[in-house]
């Protein structure tokens, strides 16, 4: 295909400007921007930055509307490349992209579509990983490009096995940039049925009732799950009225001896 492709870039967070980079330098610079609102953006100012003046730039669900659809129409696009882009494309949008639309995803699919991906895979014990994919309407569900996969480790908690897996994403997609390029990027369908869960899926794992019992490993691997970034993602407990937040760090015994 060339160098001179045509692609709308919608992305948020630092891994999304960190791949516009990626872009860039390999000689790929979109002729459009899609950022989130304000309420979620994160690293927008950076992204259009690094892109010339005029180049349009749509934020929160106007992409949806008829005067950025008409306006995307007439990009005359082959790509739409969605890394972390939090919102989901209608039909109509995905058809705007001559050869496709492909969405970077912090895991390995047909595991942990949606939210919560390495505190997911903590739990339900599933593989974990990078995944670039064709989108489809569906969430996370369309043909793989590329994975890559990330093992986890027995000191990991949610937010550190989430950092190893923006590295592997990267990997991926610095790989996928060739490919891009002259149009070789592979389809191959999604095996097995996996795992999904909704944002607030998470929350019902949270309150730990101080009276139940359980096994060792199930709350250990429960408090590294909810152990992520934000705080407000940890398990809690009630006492004496008051709820206290739990998160863990784990650490190998540098002197393991009795």
């Amino acid at each position: 295909m060339g160098a001179a492709i045509r692609l709308a870039y919608a992305a948020n967070r630092a891994i999304g400007l960190h791949a516009l980079q990626a872009l860039l330098t390999a000689g790929i610079t979109p002729v459009a921007l899609l950022v989130a609102g304000a309420a979620r953006a994160s690293h927008v100012a950076e992204m259009r930055a690094l892109l010339p003046a005029h180049t349009p730039c749509i934020e929160g669900t106007d992409f949806r509307l008829p005067p950025a659809m008409s306006m995307l129409a007439g990009l005359n696009l082959d790509y739409v490349l969605s890394v972390h882009f939090p919102y989901v494309f209608s039909a109509g949008f995905l058809a705007l992209a001559k050869v496709g639309c492909l969405n970077l995803h912090p895991a390995f699919l047909p595991y942990n579509r949606g939210w919560h991906t390495p505190s997911w895979a903590i739990l339900d014990g599933t593989p974990v990983g990078a995944t670039l994919h064709w989108i489809d309407t569906g969430i996370d569900s369309g043909d793989i490009a590329l994975q890559e996969r990330v093992e986890i480790q027995p000191d990991d908690t949610a937010h550190s096995l989430y950092a190893r897996m923006m590295q592997a994403e990267m990997a991926l997609f610095q790989r996928a940039i060739p490919m891009l390029l002259d149009g070789t990027l592979p389809r191959s369908r999604q095996s097995g049925t996996g795992t999904a869960h909704a944002k607030a899926d998470l929350s019902a794992m949270q309150e730990l009732h101080l009276d139940a019992t359980c096994r060792t490993g199930d709350l250990l691997d429960r408090l590294r799950a909810l152990t992520t970034s934000s705080p407000r993602e940890a398990a809690w407990f009630r006492s004496n009225g008051k709820r206290f937040r739990v998160r863990v760090e784990i650490g190998e015994d540098e002197d393991p001896s009795p």
